[in-house]
């Protein structure tokens, strides 16, 4: 079987990557029809904007789209082309697995999580204006829609990949309506999955302070926007950093799969980046397609090359580039 993905390599080192992934998921011996467009930085001077439509009608007709990390200036210029995919796909759940390595260094050893975070609303959506010269104001927007969605999303998976319990994250000890809203939509879906799979909650200062003593408590995590983003990079942080982070963007017509990291500029071009997050995204996409063969044989392969150590990048301690290494796990897969 053939499928058609919108293939969006980025910015800075996201090519590179990009081409190490292709590499490693045509290994698989699975037909890929690639559809690729141009995005951020490099289409604002012909086209006006980091993301043209086309971009955005590429992954409607697909269906299902991988991409190089795209840079996101900070404080001025262009808005977040994540975010904006997001909202305009309506890619309401973003999955960020963290799992434990060998040849990873870490301080710590089997860690299995699930980060499960609403993508659409709350402080991360970025609805801000100016309150005079010298303030400004950033306005949070909770759903019991959005919350129930994606506690069911959280919920569903669990079922589906044998996980035994579901945290959700919040602060509503303070913020009553907005963060108790989504707490308490949390709780109306849990009561469906009742002996199926645990359900408890926690407020977030205490989670991330839980993660770093005790993560092995923890399983699949359900978290507002904003959270969520904070408490996925600090379970990147227990595995050996975004390095190794895959991420997955899903809605109920399309999916984009990304690395959770950066588009490193000033490493562009110079084949020293550590491709592993974007081969793991994509063998998020493969599971995601239903080929989960395939998606096995693509994490094996990794595991197998990081841990064998001979032909990693300089961020783990080797000295192989970015295509050796992509093509030494390739030739695993």
């Amino acid at each position: 079987m053939t499928y058609s993905v919108t293939l969006i390599p980025g910015d800075g080192i996201g090519p590179e990557l990009a081409d190490a992934t292709r590499g490693v998921l045509e290994a698989t011996g699975i037909g890929f029809d690639w559809d690729v467009q141009e995005a951020g930085e490099a289409t604002i001077a012909a086209e006006g904007t980091p993301l043209p439509d086309r971009v955005l009608e590429s992954i409607r007709r697909n269906g299902v789209a991988i991409k190089g990390p795209i840079t996101t200036p900070v404080g001025s210029g262009f808005r977040s082309v994540n975010v904006s995919l997001r909202q305009a796909l309506e890619l309401y759940a973003n999955v960020r697995p963290a799992r434990s390595m060998k040849g990873v260094a870490s301080r710590y050893e089997d860690i299995d999580l699930i980060i499960v975070r609403e993508n659409t609303e709350d402080l991360y959506a970025g609805i801000e204006h100016r309150v005079g010269p010298d303030a400004a104001e950033s306005i949070k927007i909770i759903t019991r829609a959005a919350s129930q969605r994606i506690a069911r999303y959280a919920f569903e998976y669990a079922v589906n990949n044998g996980r035994r319990k579901v945290t959700a994250v919040h602060k509503a000890n303070i913020m009553k309506l907005s963060d108790g809203l989504f707490l308490e939509s949390c709780g109306q879906v849990a009561a469906e999955y009742a002996g199926r799979v645990d359900f408890e909650d926690r407020i977030v200062d205490n989670m991330c302070m839980q993660l770093v003593q005790k993560p092995e408590l923890y399983d699949v995590l359900v978290l507002p926007n904003l959270y969520g983003d904070i408490v996925s990079d600090l379970a990147a942080g227990l595995v050996g950093g975004l390095g190794v982070a895959p991420g997955a963007n899903i809605g109920e017509t399309a999916a984009v799969f990304e690395p959770v990291h950066g588009s490193a500029p000033k490493y562009a071009g110079l084949n020293k980046a550590n491709p592993t997050a974007l081969i793991l995204s994509g063998a998020l996409m493969l599971r995601h397609l239903g080929e989960t063969d395939a998606a096995n044989a693509v994490e094996s392969a990794v595991r197998a090359v990081v841990a064998e150590g001979t032909t990693v990048t300089y961020d783990l301690g080797g000295s192989a580039g970015t295509r050796e290494f992509g093509e030494a796990v390739a030739a695993r897969v």
